[in-house]
């Protein structure tokens, strides 16, 4: 368009620009296009004059061009977008010829980049970010079903509570998980602002609501909590650790939590829902009463041991709390 219509005596400035204004977002693209046409216009601007004060002498024009290009870049209110002030100073002295009319046609070229890109990102190919957000919410509730699975498999075993430190460490990488939940739900939150992708063309299932975000993260919680007990029990000597059969009801009850999440990571999926359902219900209904005969053991645990088992059936009672169906 700049080279054939207009006949842009520098039309490599147009696509520079669009390529520059296309973001992962459309109002990400809104946002930093005005920081970048900004920078851009200025490093054609500058750059137009030094040509025109050094007579077109290009190493002498770079060297009053660069350096402030470069410094000017840092400034905050540009953001990240500095860098093309710089960049779009050097096409332009390489360019060579400066005049009046040629400064107009570089910003008219770069006017007509910034505007094209803006479209094509917001209208031909609106980039929308919904299916992160439910996979990483399947992935955390998938690797909470493992870590719960794992710490009831050894809490059933005679020497279980020496594996409480990598039970412990592999809890800690579930926030790390979570944390990519609320990278993906920002993404999506922000891929969804202003962008006419969800009217143009089908954009796929929602993602779960907010609320699974929130609740997966006391889940996680909980579960880091109760790893951090074991560990600590199993790292001073002078605890006194619960009784065998609290620490074999306490199995029993995380296996099922872990169940539990495993239902989870198909619903969130959306595989069959109606069947999971009832059997996610089921199996809260069998860990809940676990959990009472847990409670009951407790009560006839010695008062030495009660500050310990206290602890861990408190956390245990508030994950199956977070676990309860909701819908």
């Amino acid at each position: 368009m700049s080279g054939w219509w207009f006949q842009a005596p520098m039309a490599l400035l147009a696509p520079w620009t669009a390529i520059a204004m296309v973001g992962s977002t459309v109002y990400q693209s809104l946002r930093t296009g005005i920081q970048q046409f900004a920078t851009i216009a200025l490093g054609t601007l500058w750059a137009s004059a030094a040509m025109a004060f050094t007579r077109d002498r290009t190493m002498v024009a770079m060297l009053l061009t660069l350096p402030f290009m470069m410094l000017l870049g840092n400034y905050r209110r540009f953001g990240s977008q500095g860098i093309y002030g710089a960049t779009t100073a050097l096409f332009v002295i390489t360019g060579g010829v400066s005049s009046t009319s040629t400064v107009g046609h570089r910003l008219l070229e770069t006017l007509i980049g910034a505007v094209i890109g803006l479209l094509v990102n917001a209208f031909v190919l609106p980039p929308i970010h919904l299916r992160s957000v439910r996979d990483r919410l399947v992935r955390l509730a998938r690797e909470t079903a493992d870590v719960l699975g794992t710490m009831a498999d050894g809490l059933g075993e005679e020497d279980g509570l020496e594996k409480s430190e990598s039970w412990h460490h592999s809890a800690g990488g579930l926030t790390v998980s979570l944390h990519n939940v609320s990278e993906a739900r920002r993404w999506a939150t922000e891929g969804s602002r202003w962008n006419p992708g969800g009217r143009l063309r089908r954009a796929g299932p929602q993602p779960p609501p907010f609320a699974e975000d929130t609740r997966w993260g006391r889940v996680c919680t909980r579960v880091l909590a109760l790893t951090r007990t074991l560990k600590g029990i199993n790292d001073d000597a002078e605890l006194a650790s619960p009784s065998t059969d609290f620490f074999r009801l306490l199995s029993e009850v995380l296996g099922q939590a872990g169940h539990i999440c495993a239902i989870e990571t198909e619903l969130l999926s959306g595989s069959g829902p109606g069947e999971l359902y009832e059997r996610r219900d089921a199996a809260f209904t069998e860990a809940w009463s676990t959990l009472g005969s847990l409670t009951d053991t407790f009560h006839r645990q010695e008062p030495s041991a009660a500050a310990v088992g206290g602890e861990l059936l408190l956390e245990t009672r508030r994950l199956m709390t977070e676990l309860a169906p909701t819908a």
